[in-house]
């Protein structure tokens, strides 16, 4: 009987802390090592100006990454939110220009997004389409229906209307559109953890068909994944719109990418079943230092995205690498 009992292995506990958080220590660690090399490479990086700067570029990401960290966690993708994005911008200044008041615009362009986003969802869940091929015609025809609305020219916003508030005001000292991207993420993250939905989000990631078995209305909540990152998207066009004073068919080319780089760099799995959201603003942070410190560092633009990619691919590759490293040695602990 005496053999029947043992005692942990001393230190298991540690490496099981370090393996469960490995990919968000990883991301931490490595926004820190960024910080840090921007900060030696250029001494205006830290300052309070560019640090808000950053922060107010960086929100319309973190605002569409937090709405895509539950797509993805259900093994999902959306390649659309940079289309939505344009299509919302380009529409926002058409419908101020035709003198529509902009809180009734304001409304009537975040349900456009649901919309969108519902419509796509519908084909998903209800239809069995792949995600990856929905979306990829809804970046085409969306981005497409944009410029025929735009003619390809940029329509300007009158500053004159508190609409521009949304991307230009500040309160507190610090930019609306940081205020909201924050609200966005706290809503994301209470949501993701603390709610039946999230849970079941995972949970369809994990095994959609042992989901269903259990009662979880699986095409539903698929379903209502894409409304969130339609929405999103919808916020944020509205919040580039607001910050630039205009809208344009061209606005958010390349957004999905950026979007889809910070969740998975805050250790989402593509896979579905894992995600999290303060990982995803961790990665959106990242993504925004990357850009504007190789910016400040008077990195040639046609370099900077070579760049972008390359810190982007090896930091992905060393989050897996630990992530890997860290969960075995739990094992071996065990």
């Amino acid at each position: 009987m005496s053999g029947a009992y043992s005692s942990r292995p001393q230190g298991s506990r540690l490496a099981d802390l370090l393996g469960s958080h490995a990919q968000l220590l990883s991301i931490a660690g490595f926004f820190l090592i960024m910080v840090v090399i921007f900060s030696i490479a250029s001494p205006v990086f830290l300052s309070a100006g560019n640090i808000l700067n950053l922060v107010r570029q960086t929100a319309p990401i973190l605002i569409v990454a937090t709405a895509m960290t539950f797509v993805i966690t259900t093994g999902g993708i959306d390649l659309s939110v940079g289309s939505v994005v344009a299509l919302i911008n380009a529409s926002a200044a058409i419908l101020l220009q035709a003198g529509m008041p902009w809180p009734l615009a304001v409304i009537g362009l975040i349900l456009l997004g649901a919309a969108l986003g519902a419509t796509q969802g519908w084909f998903i869940a209800y239809q069995g389409i792949q995600a990856f091929i929905v979306t990829l015609a809804g970046l085409s025809a969306l981005r497409g229906i944009a410029l025929l609305m735009t003619e390809g020219f940029s329509i300007p916003i009158s500053t004159d209307l508190g609409f521009v508030s949304i991307g230009r005001g500040w309160f507190l000292g610090v930019p609306a559109p940081t205020w909201l991207a924050l609200i966005v993420a706290v809503l994301g993250f209470v949501i993701f953890w603390g709610t039946r939905f999230g849970r079941y989000v995972t949970a369809i990631g994990a095994n959609q068909e042992a989901a269903r078995r259990s009662g979880i209305a699986t095409k539903r909540i698929i379903l209502w994944v894409y409304v969130l990152t339609g929405v999103a998207s919808a916020v944020a066009g509205i919040v580039i719109a607001a910050r630039l004073g205009s809208g344009s068919s061209n606005a958010a080319v390349g957004f999905e990418l950026e979007v889809i780089a910070a969740v998975v760099l805050g250790g989402t799995s593509l896979m579905g079943g894992r995600g999290s959201i303060f990982g995803t603003v961790l990665g959106a942070l990242t993504i925004g230092v990357i850009g504007n410190g190789l910016i400040l560092a008077h990195v040639s633009p046609f370099f900077t995205q070579i760049v972008t990619g390359a810190i982007i691919l090896l930091a992905v590759w060393l989050n897996a690498q630990v992530f890997s490293r860290l969960a075995s040695s739990s094992k071996r602990a065990n």
